[in-house]
Parts: C-alpha cells; structure tokens; sequence
C-alpha cells in the first residue's frame, strides 16, 4: 500500500511497482487518517509510509499501528536527517530516500519478504531495556555488536548480521538481510569500531562485509564495482581501490 501526500511521488513509486511481478498495489492514501482505515480495511503486507502529510503524519500513524495484532511491515520513504531520531522507535523496516530509485525499492521489498518468511526475524539482535549504547569487545579490541535505539531501549546488532554500512548525514545505516537500522554517528566513527578482517571501507559513503560480496565489476578502466548477497551494487571509491583488491585479494 502507498502513502503520500505527494501526487507525483506517489505516481513514481506506483510505476515502479507496476514493472515488478510478484508486486501487487492493493491501496493508496494520501494521508495517515485515510490510511489507518485502509489499512484495517485491507490488510496490505507492507507500507510505503512518507512521514510529512497533513492532519496525521505517517509517525504518528505508525506509532497508531505498533500494537496492532497483523502490524504490516513499514519502510519509510523520507529524509533521514529531519525524521531519523523520531524513527528509531516505531520498527521500520527500512528507510528509503526520495527520488526512490528502483534498485532501492526493490531490496526493501526483499527485505520484507525474507522478513515476513521467518517465524522470528529479529531473533539474531537483543533487547536492551536499559538503553546502553555500549559495544561488546571483540578481537583486538574491535565490537562485536553495536548497539542502535530501539523501540523501548536499545537493540544489539551483532557485525557478523551487518552486510553492509551506508552514510545518510549524520547517521549510518546498518543494513541486515532483514532490517535497516539507524544511529547517530559518523562513518569514520564506526570503521574504528569493527576489525577489518571482517568490514571494508569501500567509500566515503560506504562499508561492507567482506563475506557478502558475491561478485566484482569492472565496467571502465580503474572503476571497481561491488555486488553484495543483498542485491547491492556498489561503487569503490577510488581512494579506497588498492584496500579493496588487498582485502578480497583479487
């Protein structure tokens, strides 16, 4: 189901829904209240939430939804840096910037569907009622989780779940094979954080497992592309190539 305010950007995402087959678009809203109801209504598996939209917001209708007993899953189509804070505690499932491309699109909607295909999809973090943003060491001094704000306290994201790291302003995105999370802070903050044996600085904007890369490619002479086990397409930055060879030892 889409939602937004928006007629053009709701008219983008339709078209790109429409070119994928196993997608169907059961509703649309262009404001939380409408929305609530059809979402009742019609009991859609996923929601393409924007959070700005007049009388409810898509935040206040997620909060509306968190008890809800058949809660679809929720990926916000917004701008990180005004909303990220709000968003840490309504669940979502990933965080899409507009204009949506359609690579992007399509692994959040992969991402729920391997979501909705486990009878515990977050059984790999662990809850901290407490709220300690606190990193448990690993080798050399390197965490083996980081902890992110949740809903209720805080979550423990262990690096081994992490595929890949991306920059979005002020925060990063830890991306796993079955949620997005968002923490405030910096790249270079995080690549002190994780041993890399394990995670690569590939960009300014970017980091990734080395185990989830399935595939390179080299379209152009010194350009260096990624493909990651999430559908992933990466670009190496060309101060961060020599690491990269060295890392995967091409």
């Amino acid at each position: 189901m889409l939602v937004d305010d928006e007629p053009l950007a709701a008219a983008r995402l339709r078209v790109a829904l429409d070119k994928m087959d196993d997608v169907e678009v059961v509703g649309s809203a262009s404001d939380g209240e409408e929305a609530g109801r059809q979402i009742a209504q019609l009991d859609p598996d996923m929601v393409l939430l924007d959070i700005q939209m007049p009388e409810v917001s898509g935040m206040e209708l997620a909060h509306r939804l968190a008890d809800a007993p058949r809660r679809p899953e929720l990926v916000f189509v917004t701008a990180f840096n005004d909303f990220a804070m709000e968003a840490f505690n309504v669940d979502a499932v990933d965080y899409l910037l507009k204009p949506v491309s359609f690579d992007r699109l399509r692994m959040a909607i992969d991402r729920v569907r391997r979501r909705r295909a486990l009878p515990d999809p977050d059984a790999f973090v662990r809850a901290d009622p407490a709220g300690t943003d606190r990193g448990d060491g690993g080798q050399a001094g390197y965490d083996d989780g980081i902890w992110v704000p949740g809903r209720g306290g805080a979550v423990r994201v262990p690096i081994e779940a992490i595929d890949r790291i991306e920059a979005a302003r002020d925060y990063v995105l830890l991306n796993t094979a079955t949620k997005c999370y968002i923490l405030r802070a910096r790249m270079t903050e995080i690549e002190q954080r994780i041993d890399p044996k394990i995670m690569i600085r590939i960009h300014r904007s970017h980091m990734v497992r080395i185990d989830s890369v399935v595939g390179i490619e080299r379209p152009g002479k010194g350009v260096l592309r990624l493909l990651l086990n999430d559908g992933a397409t990466l670009q190496v930055g060309s101060n961060f190539q020599s690491n990269v060879v060295r890392a995967l030892r091409l």
